[in-house]
């Protein structure tokens, strides 16, 4: 209601009007908010403002993505999902990990699977090259989704070979988020559309009413070449992760090179987001045929978002923080968790487990640094061990606990990963894989950041940062 009309009508009908505002929307809040901050919050911003507070909470408060996702679900075939949990490559697990194992499983509806050989790339100039000849060789299909997919040198060079493809009669669908990839303006989008190349960009609009959507991202990284091939990690693709090239402001990663019956899950996942953002179902073997593995893995693909899959990433990793035996590893480049996961490292170190938290000496992000330093203090109370990493900023996600078990992928450990954004993991039960991973990680730890640290700030950097905090969710 605009408003300005409030204060021309009468007052017993303004007060009619509020009442119901207030009470309509207090009642949704209450049957569909699962966070009682959240709710507390929304309650409170509709009865000082009701007209303001309710269109801001129709706009903002309300997830239509998972209403959206489940109207979706209930009209797509599930054929390909019972092929998958039938797979002569499905695995069980005794030991350390076997409860973990098990509620992954119930809690991802997808099984381990082994036979699987994993490699791990560092920067575009250990993964691109691979990227570029498993685009070079397809055959069938390819798959790819990209955060950010810039139309620059390398991005060109992306974009040439997808061309290539498809002239040879390669189906290749492309899928760029609608934030990372340019908002107003997505130069590569432009080029692929230019070049036939069938591409989305997803849950992008212009249109006010859709304006939430802004505030959820897809942020997976994903390359599948004929279900034979996956890449996944934390790479976009940019000239900024040429580290040997010496951009102006560069970025390490860690990326993978995926073989085996994992990969399958890998394209399930890549064609519900192409389902999800254009509707058009992906069939057939040529996207979804189960290849045979010669390797040792031991891996599950695990998706995030607040469609059907809320929060599950941040499920397994807090599992396997109680399963913890001896030492908690874990790499990202920014470090904003809820409480859930704060608690959990701090307990685990409590109770004797090596917790090394490791974040870049200074991200791309001034602000989430400034939250991150006003929300570190409880984890360097409970004797949680906390490292800087040197420049260039390191965009790696990697967790590894006892040195066997690891977990991979596109989520940031920050409230905006665990929750809002469309994420993409693998866990892995791979001794030498996680064992690659510890290591390379012990490498990084630069220089360890202490009380003294943060206590020497100045008082208004302090205050700046607790500012800083209080947007955690946004950030």
């Amino acid at each position: 209601m605009p408003f300005d009309i409030l204060p021309h009508l009468p007052l017993l009908t303004v007060t009619v009007i509020r009442f119901v505002l207030v009470t309509s929307v207090s009642l949704h809040i209450l049957l569909t908010k699962r966070n009682t901050s959240s709710a507390i919050g929304w309650i409170g911003t509709c009865v000082m403002m009701p007209a303001l507070g309710t269109i801001l909470y129709l706009m903002f408060g309300i997830n239509r993505v998972r209403r959206l996702a489940k109207k979706l679900v209930s009209g797509r075939s599930t054929h390909r999902f019972q092929a998958i949990q039938n797979s002569s490559w499905n695995r069980e697990l005794d030991g350390q990990f076997a409860p973990l194992a098990l509620m992954v499983s119930k809690l991802t509806s997808r099984p381990l699977v082994g036979g699987n050989c994993i490699s791990c790339l560092h920067d575009g100039d250990g993964a691109y090259p691979h990227m570029l000849a498993a685009i070079d060789g397809a055959e069938k299909s390819i798959l790819l989704c990209s955060y950010i997919f810039r139309n620059d040198t390398i991005g060109g060079q992306f974009i040439e070979k997808l061309a290539a493809a498809q002239k040879r009669g390669v189906q290749v669908r492309v899928l760029v988020d609608g934030i990372g990839s340019g908002y107003f303006i997505s130069g590569v989008y432009r080029h692929l559309k230019k070049l036939g190349i069938p591409c989305a960009r997803f849950m992008h609009s212009m249109l006010p009413w859709r304006m939430p959507f802004l505030n959820l991202r897809n942020h997976r990284k994903i390359l599948v070449v004929d279900c034979k091939i996956g890449f996944m990690g934390g790479l976009n693709i940019a000239d900024e992760n040429l580290i040997l090239r010496k951009p102006k402001n560069p970025v390490s990663d860690t990326h993978f090179k995926l073989e085996g019956p994992v990969v399958r899950q890998l394209a399930e996942a890549m064609a519900w987001d192409w389902y999800f953002a254009t509707q058009e179902e992906l069939e057939g073997d040529i996207y979804f045929l189960e290849h045979e593995g010669e390797g040792e893995s031991i891996a599950r693909i695990v998706t995030a978002g607040p469609d059907t899959d809320l929060e599950k990433i941040e499920y397994t990793m807090l599992q396997a923080i109680t399963l913890a035996r001896k030492q908690v590893r874990v790499m990202t480049p920014y470090f904003l968790p809820g409480s859930r996961l704060l608690s959990e490292l701090a307990l685990a170190a409590l109770r004797g487990v090596q917790v090394d938290v490791i974040i870049p000496r200074k991200s791309n992000h001034p602000p989430l640094d400034w939250a991150c330093s006003a929300n570190i203090s409880p984890l360097l109370d409970a004797g949680v061990r906390v490292w800087l990493v040197n420049p260039p900023f390191n965009h790696s996600k990697l967790m590894v606990v006892d040195r066997a078990w690891s977990c991979v992928g596109s989520s940031n450990l920050d409230i905006r990963s665990l929750r809002l954004n469309f994420e993409i993991n693998m866990e892995t039960y791979d001794v030498t894989l996680a064992g690659i991973l510890d290591d390379f990680m012990i490498r990084h730890r630069n220089q360890r950041l202490t009380h003294h640290d943060l206590d020497k700030r100045h008082k208004l950097t302090k205050i700046r940062d607790a500012a800083a905090r209080l947007f955690m969710p946004y950030l």
